[in-house]
């Protein structure tokens, strides 16, 4: 049994890359068992012979020999001296030396460099566009490679040319995880590319994962072909108003109609004030009877199949003044204006009704300034009579006295 179970190893030891005879290198598939020849060892016992391992599962060199007793599972030294281990994993990645002296006395060393391997699932590209815009960035995938190791890399390829990420045209993030009980690994790289105008209109995009081992290829996926568009100019929908300017007075009509020339005749619908309005599709927006309430900026968006939405320039819809009434349900402009005068038509009311009571004050003040002053002259008029008389006297006692 133990026989059977050696030819068998052995089998798989001479498919490995390189031969154990005389290669360093020794790859080995995650789970699979794995030979290494001790070079120089007598084939039967008794044998000198000495295995030294140095792994991710040893601290230090790791003491083999075919007298001790085998490292659990791990590794045993077979009756022909070479060294078994019955299930590769990724801790056995490392060293393993063999130092063997033969019956004559001749000693020989063997090195070996031991790597293991996964091969992860067939990669996919997740969440695929279906379009790309021509001219901007647009998200193409996300391609994943999931159970692999060691991590590998994934490559993206257009038209079966290799894209290489230069941050403006082509950009590439990439993320890479490793499973915290299994050790093994999931890649992916989301693209985004810019493709220029005029191109293909159904360019192929891949995706490939390198495992980055000796002697293994590439993986592929599958190819998706999205559609390509290239977007309309605004200038070829346009919003015609009626009447004119948009300018209206109250109660009156207002027709809009968006024009987008296309075949088949695009879905069309309304936007206010940047809330799109909760109207059927139609190229014609009717408002009738127009009150403060309609006023605002409108636009209509066209949306064709495989094109993206495209808006058209915006018009104002405003109510001026009839004339009537003397009110304005216009602009927020106008409105301030009217209240601005009715303002200033009250202050100067005001200032009216206080000037008229100034002079009316003013001319009070005065009547009674006339009245206070009449007596005082009077009583001077009194005092220079009585002086004029007393000098009268005076002269006529003069004049009798004389000679």
């Amino acid at each position: 049994m133990a026989a059977g179970v050696a030819v068998g190893v052995w089998v798989l030891v001479l498919s490995l890359w390189g031969a154990v005879a005389g290669g360093q290198n020794i790859t080995a598939r995650i789970g699979e068992s794995l030979v290494l020849n001790c070079k120089g060892a007598p084939k039967k016992p008794p044998q000198q012979l000495e295995w030294k391992l140095n792994t991710g599962r040893t601290e230090a060199w790791k003491v083999l020999s075919p007298q001790g007793d085998s490292w659990d599972s791990v590794a045993r030294v077979l009756p022909n001296g070479s060294l078994l281990l019955p299930a590769v994993g990724i801790q056995d990645e490392g060293t393993f030396r063999c130092r063997a002296t033969s019956r004559s006395g001749k000693e020989t060393k063997s090195n070996y460099r031991v790597r293991v391997y996964q091969i992860p699932g067939k990669p996919e590209i997740i969440a695929p566009a279906s379009e790309l815009m021509a001219g901007v960035p647009n998200k193409v995938g996300t391609c994943v490679s999931d159970g692999g190791y060691p991590a590998g890399t994934l490559s993206w390829h257009l038209d079966g040319k290799p894209l290489i990420p230069d941050g403006k045209g082509v950009s590439v993030k990439e993320e890479t995880r490793r499973h915290p009980e299994t050790g093994l690994f999931t890649v992916q790289s989301e693209l985004t590319v810019t493709l220029a105008r005029g191109g293909a209109p159904h360019p192929t995009f891949s995706c490939s994962f390198n495992p980055g081992l000796p002697r293994r290829r590439a993986q592929h996926t599958a190819p998706i072909q999205p559609s390509v568009w290239e977007p309309v100019p605004l200038e070829e929908i346009q919003l015609v108003v009626e009447p004119e300017g948009g300018a209206v007075a109250p109660g009156e009509t207002v027709t809009l109609t968006c024009a987008a020339p296309a075949q088949p005749p695009p879905q069309i619908h309304w936007i206010k004030d940047g809330m799109p309005l909760p109207l059927p599709s139609s190229p014609v927006l009717l408002l009738p009877e127009v009150g403060p309430q309609d006023q605002g900026t409108y636009s209509c968006v066209a949306t064709r199949p495989r094109h993206g939405p495209q808006e058209s320039p915006a018009v104002r819809i405003s109510i001026i003044e009839t004339g009537e009434e003397g009110t304005t349900a216009g602009s927020v402009g106008e409105s301030g204006l009217g209240t601005l005068a009715l303002a200033l038509g009250i202050l100067g009311g005001m200032g009216m009704v206080a000037l008229l009571i100034g002079v009316i004050m003013w001319r009070r003040r005065q009547h009674q300034g006339q009245e206070t002053k009449a007596p005082e002259n009077q009583e001077e008029e009194e005092e220079r009579s009585e002086l004029n008389q007393s000098q009268e006297l005076e002269v006529v006692e003069a004049n009798a006295g004389g000679p």
